[in-house]
């Protein structure tokens, strides 16, 4: 990647200045753009509020802020929001896009007074490149090293006062210098269905859909707890409403779209009850190995156990057990399969230490 690229505050993904008030209406439409508008998370909201309150009436930077949580919970949305609360200018980053110090420098080096930096996936973040900011937020200072061996100097930087907004969704992986440098640390967890209604509500009238109630109820019940994937749902049930129905969408709509594009009524899609169905008719139900059901089900392993079975597991209808996968009672059922006696259960393992 040519290093002129992080010079420049427009690329996207590697680097981009975001005028809120100016963004293109995509995707990004749907997003909230100040508190009020942002749905649940109600504690998050609660002392965040406090947080940017506070650094309004300061007329200062507001601490460093560390989101941490599954993806599509809303933390670049959070992050957006506290720019816009701060009435500042905000900057998106990733980790991974910041490969060397030099590239955290040259975007450290031109933010302004005020200003809000947003680095998702922060945790992927080199330790070298992680180590250069330890002092960029402690004491806004920046240590830029100068050639190689011997004739190497080191030269300091001062920096404007900025707020680095963090982003995670593996909270482990983060170091404890940097997460000790963050002011505050919010947990964004799951969505009810309540609030999840009143997302694909907003969201419907932002995007021109006449949806009631009911229709509304029915796309959140199927949405895995998580806005972004409400959000998605939506547009698919809209587009089946303007091809099969009159362009509006009732509980009869939501269901049979959502039927269409494979999504049953707990959430769970085509790669869901195939892996549920693999491990109930082909292996009995278990205890499966992790690499024998992702070849099952043709999916690299890591795919099945971060992407595909967090879900299953929170729904019940899957346990990770020391000897492999097991299909919980549940997941016979939602399957419309007779469950066998000792479904769900798990034998003891003898080992030489019994007694």
């Amino acid at each position: 990647m040519p290093r002129d690229e992080l010079l420049d505050p427009t690329p996207w993904p590697d680097e981009q200045s975001v005028d809120l008030a100016e963004e293109s209406l995509d995707d990004s439409q749907l997003r909230p753009r100040t508190m009020d508008d942002f749905v649940g998370q109600r504690e998050l909201k609660e002392r965040l509020g406090i947080i940017l309150e506070a650094a309004r009436g300061r007329q200062q930077a507001a601490d460093h802020l560390l989101f941490a949580g599954p993806p599509g919970l809303g933390k670049t949305t959070l992050a957006g929001i506290v720019a816009n609360e701060l009435g500042a200018h905000l900057h998106i980053t990733s980790g991974p896009a910041i490969e060397r110090s030099g590239d955290l420098a040259s975007i450290l080096t031109k933010l302004e007074r005020g200003d809000v930096l947003f680095i998702d996936e922060i945790h992927r973040l080199p330790r070298v490149v992680e180590e250069v900011l330890y002092p960029a937020m402690e004491d806004l200072q920046l240590d830029v090293m100068l050639g190689k061996g011997p004739a190497a100097r080191s030269i300091r930087f001062d920096l404007e006062p900025f707020t680095l907004v963090g982003a995670t969704t593996r909270t482990g992986l983060i170091t404890g210098p940097l997460r000790d440098r963050f002011g505050f640390d919010f947990r964004l967890d799951y969505y009810d269905i309540d609030d999840l209604e009143r997302i694909v509500s907003r969201a419907a009238g932002v995007i021109g859909v006449d949806i009631d109630r009911p229709g509304a109820a029915e796309i959140a019940g199927r949405s895995r707890g998580t806005p972004r994937i409400a959000n998605r749902l939506l547009r698919r049930v809209r587009d089946f409403a303007e091809v099969r129905g009159d362009g509006s969408i009732d509980r009869a709509t939501a269901a049979d779209g959502l039927a269409v594009f494979g999504i049953d009524e707990r959430g769970l899609d085509k790669v869901d009850r195939i892996l549920l169905g693999n491990l109930c008719e082909r292996f009995g139900g278990g205890p499966v190995g992790l690499s024998t059901l992702a070849i099952s089900v043709g999916e690299p392993a890591e795919t099945v156990e971060e992407v595909i079975e967090p879900f299953l597991i929170q729904q019940g209808l899957l346990k990770r057990t020391s000897r492999g996968r097991v299909a919980t009672v549940a997941a016979w059922r939602h399957l419309g399969l007779a469950p066998p006696a000792d479904a769900g259960d798990v034998p003891e393992v003898t080992t030489l230490f019994d007694g």
